[in-house]
C-alpha cells in the first residue's frame, strides 16, 4: 500500500470508502445467498420428510388396506420411470430382497446416507446428497423406523434438487443484480460525499496557489470550523512575512547609508591629502574604495533581491518589462546600429519583483549588445521544468551574434568580478549577479552556443500563466 501514501486525501477517502463498501456488500451477499440455500434446501427437506412420514405410516399399519396403498403420496413423479423423485423401503433385519419402491425407482436402488457417514439428526432423521440412478444428483432423506413385528426398516425418499438449485441460482442473480446496482449507488454517493466534504480544502488550496501567482493578497471566504483556523494562520503567516521583509528592506537600505558615507569621506581625505596633486597613495585609496563601493553595492543588492524574493504573491508581467529593456538598450547602441529583437508570447508572468527581472534580463541584454556585430534577440516562453521550478516555469534566451566563447571561457566568464576582456566598460559582476539572483529565486542560469553565431544566455525563473489560474471552487 506504500503507492497510497503520495495519493490526494480525495483519493485516499474515496478508494478506502469504496474497499469497504464493496467489502461489506460481497459479505451480505455471501451471508444472504448462504441463508437462502439453507432455507431453500430446508423446506425441500421438509417436503421430502412429510413423504417419508407418510411411508412409514402406511408401511407401519398392519391392514392390509394401508399396505396396498402403499406409495400412493398424491405426487404422479413417483410414478414416471426415472423421473427423479423416489421412495424406497428396505428391511435391515429381514429378506435383503424384501425391498418395497417406487415404480419411478425401475430396477435402481437408492444409496444409504449411512453408508456415506451422514449423521443422523433430531428423530434419527438423515438429510444429505448422493448420486442415485441414472448418475443424477438427489437430495436424500431417510430413516429407521420399527413396524412392530420385531423388524427394522429403512425409509427413503428422495428428488432431484434441481428445483431448488433453479430457484437459489434466480435469487443469487437477483441478489448479485441488486447488490451491484447498490456497490454502485453507494460508490458514486461515496464520490459525491468526497468531492463536497473536501470543497473547503480545494478552496483554501486555490486560495494558496492565487496569493502565490499574485491574484490575491489573502485568503478569503468562509471555510468550516476544523478549516478556518488553518486559512487564518495562513493569513496571519502572510502577513508576518510581509512585515519581516519590509523590515529587512528598511535594514538594507539604512546600511547602504552607513557605508556610503564613510567611504565618500575616505575618498575627501586622500584628495585633501594630496593638496590637489594625486600621488600614489590617492589613487591607491581611490581605485580600493570604488572597490569596496562595487562590492558593497553587489551584496546590498544580493540581499535586497532575497529580501523581495522572499515575499509571497509578487508577480510580475513579463513582455511590458522586457519590451521596455529592449526599447531603452536599441537606444543605447544606436550608433553601433544594433537591431534588438524580442518574441514574447502573452500571459507570462514572472513569480518575483520587476526591478529584479530588469535587472536579470537587463544585464544579459546589455552584456549581449555590448559583443553583438549587429543583432541581439530575447525569446521568452513557458516551459514545464521537472525540478523545483514546476510546470510554467520562464525560459529567457539572450542571443547575439558576436564572436562568441569557446567552453572553457563560457564557465570563467560568470565568476564574479572575471572580465576576459578589459576593452569593454564594466565591472565585470553583471553576469555573477545575474547568476546568483537566478539562484535566489531557485533558477539558473548558463551560457551556450547561439544559433546567430555568438553567445546564448539561458535563463529559467519561476513563472506563471494567466491562462492557466487555478479554479478557487
Amino acid at each position: 500500500m506504500a503507492w497510497l501514501g503520495t495519493r490526494s486525501i480525495a483519493t485516499r477517502l474515496f478508494l478506502s470508502a469504496a474497499f469497504w463498501s464493496v467489502l461489506i456488500l460481497l459479505v451480505a451477499g455471501i451471508s444472504l445467498a448462504t441463508i437462502n440455500r439453507r432455507s431453500a434446501e430446508s423446506d425441500f427437506d421438509e417436503r421430502l420428510s412429510v413423504y417419508m412420514r407418510a411411508l412409514a405410516a402406511n408401511f407401519a399399519d398392519p391392514g392390509d388396506d394401508a399396505r396396498s396403498n402403499l406409495g400412493q403420496l398424491g405426487e404422479v413423479m413417483f410414478e414416471l420411470p426415472l423421473s427423479g423423485w423416489y421412495w424406497q423401503i428396505t428391511p435391515l433385519d429381514g429378506d435383503p430382497n424384501d425391498i418395497r419402491a417406487s415404480r419411478s425407482l425401475f430396477a435402481e436402488r437408492l444409496p444409504k446416507l449411512a453408508d456415506a457417514g451422514v449423521e443422523a439428526g433430531v428423530g434419527g432423521t438423515r438429510k444429505g446428497y448422493a448420486v442415485g440412478p441414472d448418475d443424477r444428483r438427489l437430495r436424500i432423506v431417510e430413516r429407521v423406523i420399527d413396524t412392530g413385528d420385531k423388524h427394522h426398516y429403512l425409509v427413503q425418499v428422495a428428488a432431484s434438487p434441481d428445483e431448488v438449485e433453479a430457484d437459489i441460482r434466480s435469487f443469487n442473480v437477483a441478489l448479485g443484480l441488486t447488490l451491484a446496482i447498490l456497490a454502485v449507488a453507494l460508490i458514486l454517493s461515496t464520490m459525491l460525499q468526497v468531492r463536497f466534504g473536501l470543497r473547503p480544502l480545494r478552496r483554501l488550496g486555490a486560495g494558496v496557489a492565487a496569493i502565490r501567482q499574485g491574484d490575491a493578497e489573502r485568503i478569503e471566504g468562509q471555510f468550516p470550523r476544523d478549516i478556518a483556523p488553518l486559512a487564518n494562520e495562513l493569513n496571519l503567516l502572510i502577513a508576518a512575512n510581509r512585515e519581516i521583509v519590509d523590515r529587512a528592506r528598511t535594514h538594507v537600505g539604512n546600511l547602504a547609508h552607513a557605508l556610503k558615507t564613510p567611504l565618500s569621506v575616505i575618498v575627501n581625505e586622500a584628495s585633501a591629502q594630496a593638496a590637489g596633486e594625486p600621488d600614489a597613495l590617492t589613487a591607491k585609496v581611490r581605485d580600493q574604495v570604488q572597490i569596496m563601493r562595487d562590492q558593497v553595492t553587489y551584496y546590498l543588492d544580493r540581499a535586497r533581491a532575497a529580501a523581495r524574493s522572499t515575499v509571497i504573491g509578487n508577480v510580475t508581467e513579463v513582455k511590458p518589462v522586457i519590451e521596455g529593456l529592449v526599447r531603452t538598450f536599441g537606444k543605447i547602441y544606436r550608433d553601433r546600429d544594433i537591431v534588438f529583437e524580442a518574441r514574447l508570447p502573452d500571459g507570462l508572468r514572472f513569480r518575483g519583483e520587476k526591478q529584479d527581472l530588469e535587472d536579470l534580463v537587463g544585464n544579459l541584454v546589455d552584456n549581449a549588445g555590448k559583443w553583438a556585430q549587429g543583432r541581439v534577440t530575447v525569446t521568452v516562453d513557458s516551459t514545464n521544468d521537472p525540478g523545483e521550478l514546476g510546470p510554467s516555469a520562464l525560459l529567457i534566451l539572450v542571443d547575439d551574434d558576436g564572436a562568441g566563447l569557446d567552453a572553457e571561457a563560457r564557465g570563467l566568464v560568470a565568476r564574479r568580478g572575471r572580465r576576459l576582456d578589459e576593452s569593454k566598460p564594466g565591472s565585470g559582476l553583471g553576469l555573477s549577479i545575474v547568476t546568483d539572483l537566478a539562484g535566489t529565486y531557485g533558477g539558473s542560469f548558463s551560457l551556450d552556443q547561439s544559433p546567430l553565431g555568438g553567445l546564448r544566455a539561458v535563463l529559467r525563473l519561476p513563472g506563471s500563466r494567466t491562462d492557466l489560474r487555478p479554479n478557487p471552487v
